[in-house]
């Protein structure tokens, strides 16, 4: 991994149109369109219980349709990755689905990467990216009892409304102006 201001030997020629943002040793990139290895390879760092709750229920892999699909990135989809110096592999993976003024975030980091920072320092960057676009509030699924989540949300936002839905809870996060 790449230290400010080096060349980063994880990303070739393709890339040097997107800007990647460092801060305390994490690089964020955008994820290219179809990059499905790297979803791939979050995915595979998380373990059981982390997959319950980024996806509401048990999931041992993604299909194909499902790695497509999260893989997608165009004016509607903006997906974050985030790597970590010293560890070759992808640690989280943020992505917002854009609708009209409002738009879905949802994100997952690598099981032994959580607690540190990495998710919120996502989800921040993709909350200006937002703003930036003109998106005035976020959604996001929460599934089961995730209070770092709930965490998590609160800090992007100026507001957090939520509704129960059984086994999930729907928040609406407002964004600062």
């Amino acid at each position: 991994m790449a230290r400010r201001g080096e060349a980063d030997p994880a990303l070739d020629d393709d890339d040097a149109a997107m800007q990647s943002r460092y801060a305390d040793g994490l690089t964020i990139r955008p994820l290219r369109n179809g990059e499905v290895g790297t979803v791939a390879a979050v995915f595979a760092r998380l373990g059981p219980a982390a997959r319950v709750k980024r996806f509401c229920g048990a999931k041992s892999r993604l299909s194909d349709r499902e790695l497509e699909s999260l893989s997608r990135v165009d004016a509607a989809h903006h997906v974050l990755v985030g790597f970590v110096g010293g560890d070759p592999e992808p640690v989280a993976v943020a992505r917002l689905v854009r609708d009209g003024a409002s738009a879905e975030i949802a994100f997952e980091v690598a099981d032994a990467y959580q607690g540190r920072g990495i998710g919120r320092a996502l989800a921040s960057a993709l909350a200006a990216d937002a703003r930036a676009a003109g998106i005035r509030e976020l959604t996001a699924t929460v599934c089961g009892d995730n209070p770092p989540a709930v965490s998590l949300l609160r800090s992007i936002g100026r507001s957090l409304r939520a509704a129960r839905r059984g086994w999930e809870t729907e928040f609406v996060v407002g964004l600062r102006g």
